[in-house]
């Protein structure tokens, strides 16, 4: 085995090792959460046109959306209004009052 004659430099020293320090990263450069968009408008298309499958699809989407929030502040309030859609649509399609059909 040869020596390089720095072993100053060795990462294998427990000396050199520095602890991680992740970057920091501006809340305007941070990516598009393309799940918490997708929820808000499975949500309002669950809200107006009562379709049960698109308010269950708004709340996959916000769980989604929840467990990979980077950025507290602003992702929770657009989780939070995505989900309050998919309860609202939920709870007219389920317990609202009946359609009426088309009449002739």
């Amino acid at each position: 085995m040869s020596s390089h004659g720095n072993a100053s430099n060795d990462p294998r020293q427990p000396s050199a090792a520095k602890p991680y320090v992740p970057p920091v990263v501006e809340p305007q450069d941070m990516p598009v959460d393309y799940a918490g968009i997708i929820a808000v408008i499975f949500g309002i298309a669950g809200v107006m046109f009562r379709y049960k499958l698109s308010s269950w699809l708004a709340l996959i989407f916000c769980a989604q959306s929840l467990s990979n929030m980077r950025n507290m502040e602003n992702d929770l309030k657009q989780v939070m209004m995505a989900m309050m859609f998919a309860i609202m649509g939920l709870m007219t399609s389920y317990f609202g009052p009946a359609r009426t059909g088309k009449q002739s």
